[in-house]
């Protein structure tokens, strides 16, 4: 009898195990989910142009810290002269972490 519950402990903390692993892992949003966001964060402020991404994720650093990134641009027209931007997405988060002018 002992051994039954001991078998039924080991496979529930086994399941559970797993399942949690599976919760806690860091999943990649898309890289057409980071380009949407950047449009949305750029739409607020005036229409745009144009966009595109690279759809393999890079390496960006700050002073302190490093991301896996999604580089993304976007273009727009303000007041008769083209503007264009870059910027970084973290691609475990979808944070825009840095955007550059060009």
């Amino acid at each position: 009898m002992k051994g039954k519950y001991f078998i039924l402990g080991l496979g529930l903390g086994i399941a559970s195990t797993y399942l949690v692993k599976k919760q806690v892992e860091r999943t990649k949003i898309s890289s057409e989910k980071a380009l949407a966001i950047v449009k949305k964060a750029f739409k607020e402020k005036g229409p745009i142009d144009g966009s595109w991404i690279y759809t393999i994720p890079e390496s960006y650093s700050n002073e302190h810290l490093t991301y896996e990134v999604y580089k993304a641009g976007i273009s727009r027209t303000i007041e008769n002269q083209l503007e264009q931007y870059e910027a970084y997405v973290d691609v475990y988060t979808g944070v825009i972490v840095h955007v550059e002018k060009l």
